[in-house]
């Protein structure tokens, strides 16, 4: 590697949040370790900000062992914001010094490694938090649309809109020209009228107040809570255009689909999506909370609760 290739000032040990048992959030533990180097194809960020999600908190848990095996001790996180320190064999797209996002494998540190040609490009006025939760939940939110076929003159039912996942889907679905009933608090439904969507209310009784909102039908519907896949599936006549994002027993169980990723990498576009609509001026990601690296357990268990608006971000 040439020295044009790595940052001055790359320590040789830095942070992280590992974990060496599955577990509760008291499992996560902050480490040092040596930064590693970047691989044929990689680089190395300075993390700024990572994203926090549940298959974070599930992962740590030992409830996807099944679906997502990982060696221990791991260090969790797959999405961060930062600045390029050092740069791989073979890389071309991407400079020391470049300010990127996406997806980046142990993004619970103060330095990671991520495949270069995933990264997109930090727009300047791009907060670092926003920019590292936008990944998983832009793509997310773009791979169940590809599922769910929604295009203009569509009615989608969206569970759970108020999270980032679902705040993506709404205003991804508007701009295509779908219209969108969104469940959520009533506390959120200014929030969704303000994305362009229908707000209706959880709890008993929410499936006819969906029907009083789309008296002429929904299309298509996406669980994104949990708990709501039976009845979306009643209600749709079938379980042909209900898609899940959480439980993929339930949706089995009701002959749905569920997504947890392994459909296809729908990255470029999401982002390229994503990326539009900030430029626009219209992209909302609301942060939830941000917390130091070294509370991450704090983090896992404000996620575990869910319900919650926008993203949660680590800071190292």
């Amino acid at each position: 590697m040439s020295d044009s290739s790595v940052s001055t000032d790359v320590p040789a040990d830095a942070r992280s949040i590992v974990f060496s048992s599955y577990g509760e959030p008291e499992e996560l533990r902050l480490a040092e370790a040596p930064v590693p180097s970047p691989g044929p194809g990689q680089v190395l960020l300075r993390v700024h900000a990572a994203g926090v999600n549940p298959v974070d908190w599930k992962i740590r848990a030992g409830l996807l062992k099944d679906f997502f095996p990982v060696s221990l001790p791991h260090v969790l996180g797959v999405e961060a914001a930062g600045v390029v320190v050092a740069v791989g064999e073979g890389v071309t797209a991407r400079s020391v010094g470049d300010e990127v996002f996406g997806p980046v494998s142990g993004a619970y540190a103060e330095y990671a490694l991520a495949g270069a040609d995933r990264l997109g490009a930090k727009p300047a006025d791009l907060d670092w938090g926003a920019a590292s939760g936008l990944h998983s939940s832009a793509e997310t939110a773009y791979r169940t649309l590809e599922l769910l076929k929604v295009t203009a003159g569509d009615t989608l039912l969206v569970h759970g809109a108020a999270g980032s996942v679902g705040g993506l889907v709404v205003q991804f679905a508007v701009a295509a020209g779908a219209r969108v009933v969104a469940t959520a608090s009533e506390a959120n439904h200014d929030y969704l009228r303000e994305l362009g969507a229908v707000p209706v209310s959880y709890g008993e009784g929410v499936f006819d107040r969906i029907r009083e909102a789309a008296p002429d039908g929904v299309d298509a519907a996406l669980d994104a809570v949990g708990g709501a896949v039976a009845g979306s599936v009643e209600l749709l006549g079938g379980p042909e255009r209900v898609v899940s994002i959480v439980d993929p027993v339930e949706a089995e169980s009701a002959g749905a689909r569920f997504t947890g990723g392994g459909d296809a990498d729908y990255t470029a576009q999401a982002l390229e999506r994503a990326l539009a609509l900030h430029a626009a001026g219209t992209l909302r990601l609301p942060i939830r909370a941000t917390f130091p690296l070294a509370e991450a357990a704090e983090a896992h268990r404000l996620s575990a609760r869910g319900h919650g608006r926008g993203k949660i971000v680590l800071i190292p």
